[in-house]
């Protein structure tokens, strides 16, 4: 069964042969109607026959396999393009093209992929292509397969690697890097926001150091002044750390599609961005996601590892396109977060009704914390809403769109009206906007 397999199953007919045969029919036909080209198309018969037992023995007795591999990041960033390499080599004294057919995972759904490549004797190459993914989660690659043929090109010998493999998508890694000089600038420099000084007394421990005169007695540290047998004091500093939550929600409206990516996984990139510029700036950064029962709950911290703490618990989060309690989740704020924070929502509403629904408990995480409730604004409605009409129809569609965006306008009144920050902003901004909101406030120190 092996020997079937290796000399007949991996046999494949080239394009060219179909080209050729077709030929020779074609020759045939047209000895039926002159009987003297009949002898000189057996012999181009007869020839192409040849051709094609020399292919077979090049591809199958002299030839030898191609080899390749495929070298894979350890994972991918959602939403960017991600680097692939495949190594192939040919193994044989004499040149040959092959076709490369990768298989991807099923979530590219691209199902024409294929590199056609001519490769010199004895030669090898690295062949790079890029997947941009478009939801999180585990992909899985399947073999490679390659199909040599010789430069007549009438057959093809197929071989297939094994080489299955699985990858991580995670949420957008690869753009962190691009936020890195907003952690760095004061961004609200800029717009003319007054800088308020906040009065408090929120002081946090360094060290233990030897009295000196002059220091506050009130901060001596009497049992290390026993143990050494003479006076030590604590020494503080002021507090400049603040605390952020980041409040995700996974209800059905976060499931809508904006450039290829839900506005869930739009919201999943902002936050890790988000979380980048926090850690930078020294603030303690924390995560709740919640749909109609709560999901993932993080504690607030400011290490370096918590980046990685939030983009593995924001890997497999997805929608499950039920109703958002808010309720729950005024309950589990005020269970969870004792200390005064910023807490930065990502919802969406389409709606004024749907968000008086909602909004007595949002008024109510207000006024212990202070909240921004990020909201998504349509993009292709506010296209609609500014094409021009050509008819009926179109005047129709642009009135409704018109409608839809004003409405948005109002849910960002109606919040206002209440205290509550708010910022629309367009899904492929929201990253942006978010980090420039939160610098604002943290300029402004009215947390």
């Amino acid at each position: 069964m092996t020997i079937i397999k290796k000399y007949i199953g991996d046999l494949y007919i080239g394009n060219r042969f179909y080209w050729a045969a077709g030929g020779c029919i074609a020759l045939f036909i047209l000895a039926f109607y002159f009987p003297g080209l009949y002898e000189p198309v057996k012999v181009v018969l007869y020839t192409f026959i040849v051709l094609i037992l020399v292919d077979y023995v090049f591809l199958f007795f002299i030839g030898k396999r191609p080899v390749a591999d495929r070298q894979l990041p350890d994972r991918f960033s959602n939403g960017d393009e991600n680097p692939v390499k495949l190594f192939v080599q040919n193994k044989n004294n004499f040149g040959v093209r092959i076709t490369i057919i990768d298989e991807l995972p099923f979530q590219f759904q691209k199902r024409d992929f294929e590199i056609d490549q001519y490769f010199a004797p004895i030669k090898s190459h690295w062949i790079n292509y890029a997947l941009r993914p478009v939801s999180r989660g585990e992909y899985e690659f399947g073999n490679i397969n390659l199909f040599m043929r010789s430069m007549l090109g009438l057959l093809e010998q197929r071989t297939q690697i094994q080489t299955n493999a699985k990858v991580k998508v995670y949420p957008s890694f690869v753009q962190l890097g691009n936020y890195q000089l907003l952690a760095s600038t004061h961004v609200v420099a800029e717009t003319g926001n007054k800088r308020m000084n906040k009065i408090g007394q929120s002081m946090e421990f360094e060290q233990i150091k030897d009295y000196v005169p002059g220091d506050d007695i009130r901060t001596i540290n009497w049992k290390a002044t026993a143990r050494k047998g003479g006076l030590m004091v604590n020494k503080y500093v002021d507090e400049k750390s603040q605390q952020l939550f980041c409040i995700i929600d996974k209800g059905r409206l976060m499931k809508m599609p904006f450039d290829e990516l839900s506005l869930l996984d739009h919201a999943i990139n902002s936050v890790l961005a988000l979380s980048q510029v926090c850690i930078k700036k020294q603030d303690k950064i924390g995560l709740l996601s919640f749909s109609n029962q709560m999901g993932t709950i993080l504690a607030a911290d400011r290490k370096p590892i918590q980046r990685e703490n939030i983009m593995m618990a924001l890997y497999n989060e997805k929608t499950d396109f039920k109703e958002p309690d808010f309720e729950l989740l005024y309950t589990r704020v005020r269970h969870k977060i004792k200390q005064r924070s910023l807490l930065i929502l990502y919802t969406n509403f389409e709606s004024v009704s749907g968000l008086k629904r909602q909004l007595p408990y949002l008024r109510s995480i207000a006024r212990h914390h202070l909240l921004l409730v990020i909201i998504f604004e349509n993009s292709e409605l506010k296209k609609l809403s500014q094409a021009n009409a050509e008819n009926i129809d179109d005047v129709y569609v642009k009135a409704i769109a018109e409608k839809l965006v004003f409405e948005k306008k109002l849910i960002v009144k109606e919040l206002q009206k209440y205290g509550i920050n708010t910022l629309l902003s367009t899904p492929e901004n929201v990253t942006v906007n978010a980090i420039n909101k939160y610098l604002e406030i943290k300029g402004r120190q009215i947390l």
